[in-house]
């Protein structure tokens, strides 16, 4: 960790560069509420004025860094630490620590929708929860309301709100429009003709690529937009995972067709050496949002005027398109913040202000606003709008946000396995495996196929 004192006359910090992006985004969606009501909230004794304590990922300190610019009177301590990362739980751990000592607790904090899970949940002697319900008399109505469908889900538990959506990372398919024109390709529309492509470039185009399973969150951007149920609550505390379930086999075996040919790599697009490597080989990439500018743009270097998106895919037969969510972080206000009023209203300038936005928001004035930003705009070859925001409504809610991480076992077990040359049809028993097991772990039952 590290801590800064911000002052108005003092520089803070550099952006950082796309590997760092992908590692501040958590992956969770739609949950059912913890079980229980948690205990009425009561704020700690006031002292408007004072010093809070921000916690943030290296990620998001540019937007700290522009709200002390717009806010020269803001006294904020900020603390860097890892965001949640990759399923830490170095947030939770602490937080325990400092319930158990009576202090210490930041006064906001970035982190992953996962956190939410138990952090909207009593914890500590004092039975009372670590975020403090932001419905309750600290954000408007109105402000919650501006936010897009289905984005304030994952922030929600025991009736009320705990945390505020800085962006969301539905999965579009991007594509490199140069390349495609200049192959003569058409944009896939279904994951029948997606495949088919793949097989031609395999044959026509050797050594260009359709994709890549090999990041941490790769699952997100092919599974859950396939709807497989492998985190899927079906209450509260019960966990539906099948694997054999045919929304899940059926993108393994396509997955496993394209890996084969080579035209989807098991290399991660943010593995060391893969931008130098095969960055300006990557002809398509299903994948969040945030793909265009922190991969494409920055990682890859591909020039303005070239990289494009389009809808997400459908399978034969189905007529409405269902996506999945990579990243997409929370902030939250400390229940025990003695400035709530300076904590809240940070809160709500980082995840609703025009000012700075370093991803596409869920707060639908300001998601207009940087979709318009010509920085945004005009890098792309065609207008990307209006897939984005038909995609934000096409999220999969059974994709469930849960006390763990999808990351884990999908990183630990699956990646290292189709490294060693397995298939993920093959794999898929084992995932599930592993999957179940860190459920019981933390206290989920596990529902019956």
């Amino acid at each position: 960790m590290r801590t800064t004192k911000f002052r108005a006359t003092r520089a803070a910090f550099a952006l950082v560069s796309a590997a760092v992006v992908l590692a501040g985004c958590a992956s969770a969606e739609q949950s059912a509420g913890p079980a229980g009501e948690s205990a009425a909230f009561q704020p700690a004794a006031q002292a408007d004025g004072s010093e809070i304590t921000v916690w943030a990922d290296s990620t998001r300190l540019p937007a700290v860094e522009q709200y002390q610019k717009s806010h020269p009177q803001a006294k904020l301590n900020v603390v860097t630490y890892d965001g949640s990362a990759n399923g830490s739980t170095y947030l939770q751990t602490k937080v325990q620590l400092f319930d158990r000592t009576g202090s210490g607790w930041p006064d906001v904090v970035f982190g992953s929708p996962t956190d939410v899970t138990w952090a909207s949940r009593p914890t500590g002697p004092s039975a009372t929860a670590f975020a403090a319900p932001l419905d309750q008399d600290l954000v408007p109505k109105q402000t919650l309301d501006g936010f897009a469908k289905g984005s304030l889900e994952p922030c929600q538990a025991n009736g009320h709100t705990y945390c505020l959506r800085n962006d969301i990372a539905q999965v579009v398919l991007w594509y490199n429009k140069a390349l495609m024109d200049q192959f003569g390709y058409q944009v896939p529309t279904t994951w029948e003709q997606y495949q088919a492509l793949g097989e031609r470039v395999a044959t026509e185009h050797p050594g260009y690529l359709v994709g890549s399973i090999g990041d941490t969150n790769s699952q997100e951007s092919y599974f859950w937009s396939s709807q497989c149920p492998a985190f899927n609550l079906t209450r509260p505390d019960t966990l539906k995972v099948d694997l054999a379930d045919k929304n899940c086999t059926r993108m393994a075996t396509l997955l496993d067709k394209l890996i084969a040919n080579k035209t989807v790599s098991t290399t991660g697009f943010f593995s060391q050496g893969f931008a130098k490597d095969n960055g300006a080989k990557v002809l398509m990439a299903n994948g969040p949002s945030w793909y265009g500018q922190y991969l494409f743009n920055k990682a890859f270097a591909v020039p303005a005027g070239q990289v494009s998106a389009a809808g997400p895919l459908t399978w034969a037969g189905e007529t409405t398109p269902v996506t999945g969510n990579v990243g997409g972080g929370v902030w939250m206000v400390s229940s025990h913040s003695k400035n709530l009023k300076a904590a809240t209203e940070l809160t709500t300038w980082l995840t609703t202000s025009d000012e700075f936005q370093a991803n596409a928001p869920t707060y639908v004035p300001a998601a207009k606003a940087w979709l318009a930003n010509p920085v945004n705009k005009q890098y792309f070859a065609t207008d990307v709008t209006d897939v984005f925001q038909k995609a934000v409504d096409q999220v999969w809610t059974g994709w469930s946000n849960t006390r763990f991480s999808d990351a884990t076992a999908w990183s630990n077990l699956v990646l290292p396995a189709l490294t060693a040359g397995k298939t993920l049809t093959e794999t898929l028993p084992l995932w599930q495996t592993a999957i179940v097991d860190e459920a019981k772990s933390v206290g989920y039952t596990i529902a019956a196929k």
